[in-house]
């Protein structure tokens, strides 16, 4: 529960106690060292080292603790701790390693249909206004590719991603751009140079 008061107390500003529940996961670390508990101690210190104005150090933390929730194979928890490395590269202003991370992540995110968590990741990822129709990251990605013409299935094997999550995808695409089939979608990509 201690990982889970860190999220908790930083969602509420808290950082002492956010502090405080990170010392005690790393004193039950140091008394039970496993791998599982270093990564949990790795995502909560790099969340407070965040928060606390330190990004650097909170990107060294964080792709330690990515790698460990990798080889535990434990994809969620390696996806939320890409998803605050993204936040920490932001922070250093490193835009290029942001967008790998949250990439990275919403794959994921997508594999394991934590649709809540593709929705969040997916918001970071595209800029204001920079797509045309209200459309994602992840929905221009899908169109770019029904433009080509390629099918539901080569879709998702491209994109790393099942063929109901590209289904579902057609279904927001069709519903923002208020059009009824491939052949529209595929004219409103070139009217707009997405392709």
């Amino acid at each position: 529960l201690l990982a889970a008061q860190v999220e908790v107390a930083l969602s509420a500003g808290d950082l002492v106690g956010a502090g405080a529940a990170t010392e005690e996961l790393e004193a039950i670390s140091r008394a039970f060292p496993t791998a599982m508990l270093a990564a949990t101690v790795d995502t909560a210190r790099g969340s407070l080292l965040i928060a606390q104005a330190h990004p650097e150090a909170a990107v060294e933390r964080l792709r330690r603790a990515c790698t460990a929730w990798l080889e535990l194979r434990l994809p969620y928890e390696a996806a939320h701790a890409r998803v605050l490395c993204a936040h920490a590269a932001r922070a250093v202003g490193d835009e290029e390693a942001e967008r790998a991370e949250l990439r990275a992540a919403l794959g994921a995110f997508e594999r394991l249909g934590a649709a809540r968590d593709v929705a969040t990741v997916e918001a970071l990822l595209e800029g204001p206004g920079d797509l045309p129709g209200g459309l994602t990251a992840r929905e221009a990605q899908v169109l770019r590719l029904v433009a080509t013409g390629k099918s539901n299935r080569a879709i998702a094997g491209e994109l790393v991603i099942s063929e109901h999550t590209v289904a579902r995808h057609l279904q927001n695409i069709f519903a923002k751009l208020n059009i009824s089939s491939r052949s529209a979608a595929t004219a409103y990509a070139f009217e707009h140079d997405l392709v």
